[in-house]
């Protein structure tokens, strides 16, 4: 998510819109999501399935109507949130903890489970990547992108934004489904050629809060598909905006502005309010997108690591992939804690988050002559000669945790008046602390970054003249403020600068693996562009997002995987208009095997600790669009094949259902696939006590040049031998299939943690460039 709205979820509480539904007891009820089995008669109790009932609908509300006791004017309908058609069999309602209960003990009932809330994890991003107008690149090959529907869920769409005009738009699809869904400010005339659908989702959130909050805050939600926040605009025009001319945020960072895939069509899917995401909305939008006609979906929202068959999106996903449908996830932003990265699921793409080359430098200068390099995307004059005017410079070192961090109303006027304040980062919002600043009589803001932030460098639209520094550089500031009798300062602001920078590198914030849930699927799958990310804006907000702030601007800045989640989208949707019979898995396998794992320079790419990023930070490496239209070899895998995994991984038989809405007996199952390995472009082993050796099988496909021959080359992890088998595979036509084994063996006891190394396969003679790259990470679990 962006780092702005997150600390914007945690620290205002929503002034809610709706009405809750009203009765006794409405206090003691929440949401629940029941999972039912779809096709399972109980007529040895008495009970029908689904096959006797008028409609699914009708179904759902039966199995309301066996557990709640109802007051005398009451109906089921009236606690019903959500009937499932699509990506889930089941529905969501309101229920208190005994009607749960009573519902788990009903035939048919496979699991019921409280509505669990999730959070929400460019002018230049598209050619940091490589998109360009060159008539071999990756645009041309896939037509921009053209004839392919990205549905986003998220918080929403400002269709007047400029990167959502159709001009030039080719007209809707013919198979596309969906409605542009009216409501307050937004109607259907809101929709085009460009923004072709949008819904929203509102029954969870409103189930989860009271109608009449008593600290309610003056921030404006609508009741409609229309974004008040941004977050949604943002990560729409990202994937798949349309190309503006000149776009900058108030004259910083300008350029044309365009999304990965410009010629695409855009649904927006609201199911993400000022409180966050449910699981309850996020399902009833994913049933939607699918029934609707979409190519991909993209999710920039999840939470920490949680088990697959406990996981709303991943059980959502699971359909819409069985479908055909492509769904992209945010990895997180609860780097670089290990195993920190959610959307864990095989069966997604899993993004983390990396930096450009562009940088926004707004130097600090000290009274000692000393300069702090630090970044800001606030609109002050370029004068790196004289910079800003010079200020003394305060810092609470003494004072209270509140006044350190540049708390809301904890500033003294009479202390910080007329000076430049720093303030530490944390516990609220950069941006916040900045008004904060601004509203005590502050002049100025040096933001400094905290030992757990480094040198990261998430920039922000401050509403006064501002910059963030690193950690280093706090350290180095804070010391001169308290060896001077009297610190001064000035920032100089540099204007924008690119290709100056060591990119790309890990973001130190994007989650990292080895997957809690499944170390044998490594991820994050891979990194994009994901730190200050330039894109579109709601008119109804400052470019600070904040609510004091009246600049307005079509653009504004933000990081987090959030960012990163759509550019992968986007690239998603160009694989899928230049091959439109590729499944899900292949394009997958395409973005994967082709990201590079060196950064502009050409040096290993760096994480953002300094140190060389590792798989577990970066997945398969930085997504590489030009390349990923023209893999040359994929790797596919049948919907069923992700059944068997689950079974391999020791899944009981109803968790498995959870995910999959099939029953399935994983003896047989193991027994028909002996030895089997999920054909995942990745190579992760998880050893555990007592193992030092596996072997892997993989399958790939040809879909480059007829009579071509791929070998083998291989960097074992340190102390691990990798041997494959054949080391050279031939192919005489286009779709032809070849598998070979990778065996991977350890000494016993570990030598380490986890290693990693690679396995390439090089195209040879005059065929062609093509290199296929799988990671090997392996990883030692202690048990």
């Amino acid at each position: 998510m962006g780092f702005r709205l997150f600390f914007a979820f945690f620290h205002l509480l929503f002034f809610c819109l709706f009405p809750v539904l009203g009765y006794a007891g409405a206090e003691d009820l929440q949401s629940y999501i029941v999972q039912l089995h779809p096709h399972e008669a109980t007529a040895s109790s008495g009970d029908a399935g689904e096959a006797v009932f008028a409609s699914k609908m009708h179904w759902h509300l039966s199995f309301l109507e066996k557990s709640v006791t109802w007051e005398r004017e009451k109906r089921p309908s009236s606690r019903l949130l959500y009937s499932y058609h699509t990506v889930f069999d089941g529905f969501a309602a309101q229920l208190t903890e005994e009607e749960a209960a009573a519902l788990r003990e009903l035939p048919g009932v496979a699991s019921v489970r409280a509505d669990r809330r999730v959070e929400l994890h460019t002018t230049y991003s598209y050619r940091f990547l490589g998109l360009d107008f060159c008539p071999t690149g990756a645009w041309a090959r896939s037509g921009y992108g053209g004839g392919t529907i990205i549905g986003v869920l998220d918080t929403g769409v400002w269709p007047e934004n400029p990167s959502f005009d159709d001009r030039g738009m080719p007209p809707v699809p013919a198979r596309w489904q969906g409605v542009c869904q009216g409501g307050e400010h937004f109607n259907a005339t809101n929709c085009n050629r460009k923004l072709i659908g949008a819904r929203f989702y509102s029954k969870g959130h409103r189930a989860n809060y009271p109608s009449n909050p008593s600290d309610a805050v003056s921030l404006m939600e609508y009741v409609s598909p229309r974004d008040a926040h941004g977050h949604g605009t943002h990560t729409a025009s990202t994937a798949a905006g349309a190309a503006v001319a000149g776009a900058s945020v108030l004259g910083v960072g300008a350029g044309d502005a365009r999304g990965v895939a410009p010629a695409a069509h855009v649904a927006a899917y609201k199911v993400c309010w000022f409180n966050g995401c449910y699981s309850s909305d996020i399902l009833a939008g994913m049933d939607d997108a699918v029934r609707d006609g979409v190519d991909v979906l993209s999710l920039s929202l999840g939470g920490f690591p949680i088990p697959l068959f406990e996981d709303s999106i991943a059980i959502g996903s699971f359909r819409a992939t069985t479908r055909g449908v492509s769904v992209v996830c945010a990895a997180g932003n609860n780097g670089p804690s290990p195993s920190s990265v959610a959307n864990e699921a095989p069966w997604v793409i899993t993004v983390g988050a990396a930096t450009l080359d562009r940088r926004f430098p707004a130097y600090v200068r000290l009274g000692n002559g000393r300069i702090l390099y630090g970044e800001s995307m606030f609109p002050g004059k370029v004068d790196l000669k004289n910079g800003g005017k010079e200020l003394e410079l305060v810092y609470a070192a003494s004072g209270t945790r509140e006044e350190m961090y540049c708390i809301k109303g904890a500033l003294s006027a009479a202390t910080v008046a007329g000076k430049m304040v720093v303030c530490d980062r944390g516990i609220t919002g950069r941006a916040d602390k900045g008004e904060a600043v601004k509203q005590a009589g502050g002049a100025a803001m040096i933001l400094a970054n905290s030992e757990i932030n480094q040198e990261e460098d998430s920039v922000d639209v401050h509403v006064l003249p501002s910059t963030l520094i690193g950690y280093r550089e706090a350290v180095e500031l804070k010391n001169y403020i308290s060896s001077t009798r009297r610190p001064v300062a000035r920032i100089v602001f540099g204007g924008t600068r690119i290709g100056r920078a060591r990119a790309p590198a890990v973001a130190l914030f994007s989650a990292r693996g080895p997957s809690l849930t499944n170390p044998s699927v490594l991820k994050p799958d891979v990194v994009a562009p994901g730190v200050n990310i330039i894109a579109a804006w709601p008119g109804n907000l400052g470019p600070s997002g904040l609510e004091g702030d009246a600049r307005r601007s079509d653009f504004t800045v933000l990081s987090g995987t959030s960012m990163a989640c759509p550019h992968v989208s986007g690239i998603a949707a160009l694989i899928r208009s230049a091959h439109p019979s590729w499944s899900p898995a292949m394009v997958r396998s395409a973005i994967m095997t082709t990201a590079d794992v060196t950064d502009r320079q050409g040096k290993p790419i760096i994480d953002g600790n300094g140190g060389k990023a590792d798989a577990y930070a970066m997945g398969a490496g930085h997504v590489n669009p030009a390349r990923a239209v023209d893999p040359g070899l994929v790797y596919d895998i049948d919907p069923a094949d992700y059944v068997t995994h689950l079974c391999n991984l020791g899944y009981t038989h109803m968790e498995i259902f959870k995910i999959t809405h099939a029953g399935v007996n994983c003896t047989a199952v193991l027994e028909r696939n002996a030895g089997f390995s999920l054909n995942y472009p990745s190579i992760s082993v998880a050893f555990r006590t007592n193992t030092t050796s596996a072997v892997l099988q993989r399958t790939v496909t040809n879909v480059g040049t007829p009579n071509s021959t791929y070998t083998a080359q291989v960097a074992a992890p340190h102390g691990v031998r990798v041997r494959v088998s054949p080391a050279t595979l031939t192919f005489s036509e286009f779709g032809e299939k070849k598998s070979f084994r990778v065996t991977v063996a350890a000494p016993s006891p570990a030598p380490r943690d986890s290693a990693e190394g690679y396995l390439v396969w090089k195209q040879s003679g005059g065929q062609g460039k093509r290199r296929v790259r799988s990671p090997i990470a392996v990883t030692w679990v202690v048990e």
